[in-house]
C-alpha cells in the first residue's frame, strides 16, 4: 500500500495564503487603518503603511499613539485568530477545513496595555505578535513595533484575551 503523495508547496502556499485573506478581509477597520499581513510559514508580520490620517503632531510630526495602539492590538488579534486557523487548516480534515473557512469568531480584549518607547515617525511601521499563554478561555499576548530598525521598537503591548468558545 502507497501512502498518499503530499500536495505541492504552491498548493498548500496558496490555501494558507487564501485563509489569511479570508481572515483579514472581513474586518472593515483593518482596511481602514491600511494594515495588511505578510505571511512566511506560520508567522505574521503586520504592515502600517504610512499615511497622513495617521499623523497625530504634524508639528513633530509623530503618529498618532491611538492609531499605533490600534495597530498593535489588531496585531495581536489577528495573530490570536490566525494560531487558530493555522491548527485547523494543517488537520487536513474536511471538518477543519470547512471550520477555517467560516466567518471567524474573534477573541475579545480584557485589557491592553501599550508602551510608548520613542516617537513613531512617518513611515511604514510593522509589528510581531508572540502569544505567551493561550487555554481554552483566556489568551496573552505580547506585541513589538518598529520602523527602520527591528532592534529599535518604537512601542511595545501586552494584552489579555477572552477566546471565543470552539462551538461558536
Amino acid at each position: 500500500m502507497s501512502r498518499p503523495r503530499p500536495e505541492p508547496v504552491q498548493v498548500i502556499k496558496t490555501r494558507r495564503d487564501g485563509a489569511l485573506e479570508r481572515l483579514v478581509s472581513g474586518v472593515p477597520y483593518i482596511a481602514f487603518l491600511g494594515i495588511r499581513f505578510e505571511r512566511h510559514g506560520d508567522e505574521l508580520t503586520a504592515v502600517l503603511p504610512y499615511a497622513d490620517q495617521l499623523i497625530g503632531n504634524p508639528m513633530l510630526p509623530a503618529l498618532h499613539g491611538g492609531a499605533t495602539a490600534a495597530f498593535l492590538e489588531t496585531t495581536a488579534i489577528v495573530e490570536l485568530a490566525w494560531a487558530r486557523m493555522w491548527g485547523l487548516i494543517e488537520a487536513g480534515t474536511p471538518e477543519a477545513q470547512a471550520e477555517a473557512e467560516a466567518r471567524p469568531n474573534w477573541p475579545r480584549t480584557i485589557d491592553f496595555t501599550v508602551d510608548y518607547l520613542r516617537t513613531g515617525l512617518p513611515r511604514d511601521a510593522y509589528a510581531r505578535a508572540r502569544i505567551n499563554r493561550s487555554g481554552r478561555r483566556y489568551a496573552s499576548v505580547h506585541v513589538e513595533a518598529w520602523q527602520d530598525n527591528r532592534s529599535r521598537l518604537f512601542a511595545q503591548a501586552t494584552g489579555h484575551f477572552l477566546m471565543p468558545g470552539l462551538d461558536g
